[in-house]
Parts: structure tokens; sequence; C-alpha cells
């Protein structure tokens, strides 16, 4: 779909990303992979103006091929034994105060690559102990050892993607299991670390659908949780079914708090690093008589000429 045909609350105005940021030159500079640049976000200007983006590590090349992302398919590369301390030098040298560490899947490695992950957590938290860690990992093939090298590793958020509803896995997760997942977060949960994860809407979903995954995730203790709008990457990708207004995503952001999800990002723009600092800060902070709200997002509003009378 051209950007043309888009909704006026999706074609809004963002900085761009600048190949002299001091995010591309402790980056890309640096031979590393950020999942902004490989998934296409469309945070992406936004958040390198700001000095933040989320590292991609263990390659550009996915061994899965899901129907509704970006990240390219193929035979990965070797992994790098250098990436763990790259990325720390990146971190200390970009001063960030929360370090958000995701992956390609690779299920060509033994281990899915948790030993990685949890090279980089330690090597950051070595060389700024001070900063806080959020890694987004894949599902490791449901090996539990796999997993612990990773909570083992100690990191503070552990994010795991559910993505979408378990009726449409066979459509766009192929080699995913949507139960397996649910058990990598109550694991997660179970050990002390904080759990998140993210869905995608607008793929063909109900909306029993969404609000029976919101509950599912509320039963294995799963502690944040993005929502966004899914958008085709290409024609050979899935196809939108429908874009939600931002009162929708407003609507859906408070229902998932009232069912029991302590913090909530949602919005049509809405990615699974979106805000990830400010909702760690959020769910840690103090707890008020105030009716919990989702964060607010730059996208959850639309303009006053777009809404509906």
């Amino acid at each position: 779909m051209s950007r043309s045909s888009l909704p006026p609350w999706i074609k809004r105005s963002f900085p761009r990303a600048s190949a002299t940021s001091s995010i591309h030159r402790q980056t890309y500079g640096k031979g590393l992979h950020t999942v902004c640049k490989e998934a296409l976000c469309p945070n992406r200007g936004e958040c390198e103006a700001q000095g933040t983006a989320t590292f991609l590590i263990l390659g550009d090349r996915c061994t899965r091929d899901c129907r509704f992302c970006a990240v390219r398919h193929g035979i990965p590369a070797e992994v790098n034994a250098e990436e763990p301390e790259s990325v720390a030098a990146s971190v200390a040298a970009l001063g960030l105060r929360h370090a958000v560490i995701t992956s390609v899947t690779r299920d060509d490695l033994g281990d899915g690559g948790a030993h990685v992950f949890s090279e980089t957590i330690r090597a950051i938290k070595r060389t700024r102990p001070l900063v806080t860690v959020e890694v987004l990992i894949p599902d490791f093939q449901g090996d539990l050892q796999a997993l612990e090298t990773v909570i083992d590793a100690r990191p503070d958020v552990i994010n795991h993607n559910v993505e979408t509803v378990p009726r449409l896995y066979p459509l766009v997760r192929i080699g995913a299991s949507y139960e397996r997942s649910l058990e990598l977060l109550q694991r997660v949960a179970a050990s002390g670390t904080v759990a998140k994860s993210g869905i995608m809407v607008g793929m063909g979903e109900t909306g029993d659908e969404i609000e029976s995954v919101i509950r599912d995730l509320v039963r294995v203790q799963c502690s944040i949780l993005t929502i966004g709008q899914y958008l085709r990457p290409s024609p050979e990708h899935h196809p939108v079914a429908e874009y939600l207004r931002p009162e929708a995503f407003a609507e859906l952001g408070v229902m998932a708090l009232r069912e029991g999800i302590r913090e909530v990002v949602s919005g049509p723009l809405v990615r699974s690093s979106y805000k990830a600092a400010e909702s760690l800060c959020s769910m840690m902070a103090p707890p008020t008589d105030d009716s919990p709200q989702p964060l607010p997002s730059r996208d959850n509003v639309a303009p006053e000429n777009d809404r509906e009378n």
C-alpha cells in the first residue's frame, strides 16, 4: 500500500534518520545493527533524534520468515564473538540509561543465541552498572535451558512478543507456538524478572480475540504490554485487514490495564521498544490512588480534523 492511501493518523511527520547522528556512528558505523533499521520501524527517526535505538544482535538475517516482519530471511552469518563488547561500548559512548537488545531468530544455533544475549547483558552491566537492560528475545524453540541462560544474566526486563492472536499463528508465525510463548513469559515472571510482551492489531483478529490474548498475558503475569498497528512491509507480506483509529488504541490500553497489565503503551505507531525506559520507570514508581492510564503516545490521539463526530 502506498503512503498516499494510508489513513491520516499513520501519515504523521517524523524526524528523518540521519547518517551523521551519534546513533548512526555508534551502531552502523561500527558494524552493528539496529532493529529500527532492519524492521523498517516508523519511529526510527524520532528515536534516533532522541539518541536511542534498539540493538539487533546475531546478525541481520533471520532463520524464520514471519509474514508480518520486514527483517530479511536467509542464511545467517557466523556469530561475532566481539559483538557483546561492541554493543556495550556503544551503549557507554551513547550515554544510554536504558539499553534495549533484540536479535534475529537463530534456529540454526544450538541455544538459539542465548549465550550471546547473556554475554551482551553482562558486558553492558560490567561497563555501565547503572544502566537498565531490556532484552527482546525469540522463543528459543522452547529450550528452557536457553531461557535460563538469559535469565541468569539478570536483565531488568525480558520481552517476548506474542505478536498476534493464536488463530493467525499458522498464517503469519510459521514455526512459532502461542502456548510456547506464554510458557516462556510465565517462566520469566516466575524468576522475578519483569516480563513484557507486545501485540499487533489490524491483521484480521477480532476484538474478542485481542481481549482473550490480554487475559492470557495477565494469567502468566506479564507486567508490560505494547499494542501497535500492523503495517505491511511489502506486497509479499500478510495484508492489512484494518487500520484502527487512535481512539481504539486508547480503549485497548485502558482495557488491558483494567484486566491487570501494569503498564501499557498503545497507539498506531507503537512498537516493542517504544517508550521502553518510561514503561519500566512508571512500573517501578510507587502506586497512586489515580485510575491507571496507558502511557501517552504521540500517536494515540487523532488530529482534530480527523476525528469522527
